[in-house]
């Protein structure tokens, strides 16, 4: 599945943002010889020109500050239609799937007690399972990491397996098939 918002800044995106700090950069270094030639005394014709070309400059940094912003809207709005394209596959496939994600996690919990896990290795395991890391486990059970850890630990070494990827794979496996022939 490709989404619209994956490539990273384009190149119109890159211009208008080296276009805006130029012209910054133009504004800065034309607005330092106007107050220079005013202490120098130079003519006011010449002054006014300048004060032209700043105007022309400051203009420039409006216009592809503007346009830099436009694009990024647009970047923005174009990711939030991919997230909810995304969020509504993942609403229907969990709804499509819902009786065999319920058995898998009536199963996982079977496994667990066959472990002899405590209630609290069993939670610790499920987010594990989830794709969550230990310092964020931590956070949701509101608990020190080092407590989630020794449970980690206590999980791997009461399952005999080598950590989280072991623990993943021995549910996962079998549920993998291959699309060519369907075995695993």
């Amino acid at each position: 599945m490709t989404f619209t918002g994956e490539e990273s800044i384009t190149g119109n995106q890159r211009f208008n943002r080296w276009t805006t700090v130029l012209s910054i950069l133009m504004f800065m270094l034309i607005l330092l010889d106007i107050a220079s030639d005013h202490s120098d005394g130079v003519h006011w014709q010449h002054l006014i020109l300048e004060l032209l070309i700043l105007s022309l400059s400051l203009a420039g940094i409006v216009y592809f500050s503007r346009l830099y912003f436009l694009s990024m809207q647009s970047k923005i709005s174009s990711l939030k239609n991919d997230l909810a394209v995304a969020s509504q596959n993942a609403l229907q496939w969990r709804e499509a799937n819902r009786e065999l994600v319920s058995g898998l996690a009536k199963q996982i919990y079977k496994q667990f007690d066959s472990w002899q896990l405590t209630r609290a290795e069993a939670e610790v395991g499920i987010l594990i399972l989830k794709g969550l890391s230990l310092s964020e486990i931590a956070e949701l059970r509101q608990t020190s990491e080092r407590t989630i850890r020794d449970q980690a630990r206590a999980i791997y070494r009461k399952s005999g397996l080598n950590g989280r990827t072991e623990l993943s794979a021995f549910f996962l496996e079998d549920l993998l098939i291959s699309r060519e022939d369907g075995s695993t």
